[in-house]
């Protein structure tokens, strides 16, 4: 039985989610105040939490970042905000999906069967790959791929989960075109409701970590299609095994 933290203030809001996800056969913990819901985040297991943006003492946004910093569980942030730039910073602040209120309680569910699903998936890839690292070179870039760990020659790249996803979906498919909405399954689900624009906002971030300055950026646009990666003419990406 999967438990899932319900951190919301709207008091109704999170009774009906709390009845709907015990019908559902999930063990359920409330919290209405934002510092006692990050307690509970960081110092209890829960397979996901549910996490309302605006919450008395701190809000959702910071919740999400500090339970970053120490855990992997999956958020879900769920908020009245739209805005695409309200999207991304949930995301960016540790938050694996983003419902907008209202919102069905069908869809929820949906979203949160998703995002379980694949912590299950990549806890199984994780133990077929465990101790096995293997180093994937891409132009200038070196890649520990058990590590998640990118290196430009002595110095470390540092990326985000999605960022670091991003770029080795665009290696693996490297010299051919991934459109916006295989990269959104890829990385996001393909349960997902985030818009494709969202993947434009990642593919910046990803260029300014990654692209050195007076140099062609690593990450073509195609115009209307999509991205895509190619190798320099004389260094073939290659992966090693150690």
């Amino acid at each position: 039985m999967s438990k899932i933290l319900i951190i919301e203030d709207e008091k109704n809001l999170a009774r009906f989610v709390e009845l709907e996800l015990k019908h559902e056969k999930y063990e359920t913990q409330v919290e209405g105040n934002g510092r006692k819901g990050l307690d509970l985040a960081l110092n209890e297991d829960f397979d996901a939490i549910l996490l309302d943006l605006m919450l008395p003492d701190l809000n959702g946004l910071e919740i999400a970042r500090r339970v970053r910093q120490e855990k992997t569980t999956p958020i879900i942030m769920m908020t009245a905000r739209d805005s695409v730039i309200d999207r991304v910073s949930g995301l960016d602040h540790g938050a694996d999906d983003y419902i907008v209120k209202p919102f069905a309680i069908e869809e929820l569910l949906a979203r949160l069967r998703a995002v379980l699903r694949r912590v299950q998936i990549e806890k199984r890839a994780m133990g077929d790959t465990m101790g096995v690292q293997k180093v994937v070179h891409f132009n200038d870039l070196t890649i520990e791929t058990a590590n998640r760990i990118v290196h430009r020659g002595d110095s470390t790249v540092d990326l985000t989960k999605r960022e670091y996803n991003l770029l080795m979906t665009l290696i693996e498919n490297k010299n051919n075109v991934v459109t916006r909405e295989q990269l959104l399954n890829k990385i996001w689900g393909p349960e997902s409701k985030i818009e494709t624009n969202v993947v434009e906002v990642y593919v910046r971030y990803l260029r300014n970590k990654i692209d050195v300055p007076g140099r062609p950026s690593y990450i073509k646009t195609v115009r209307g299609t999509g991205y895509m990666v190619r190798t320099d003419e004389n260094d073939e990406a290659r992966e090693e095994t150690k």
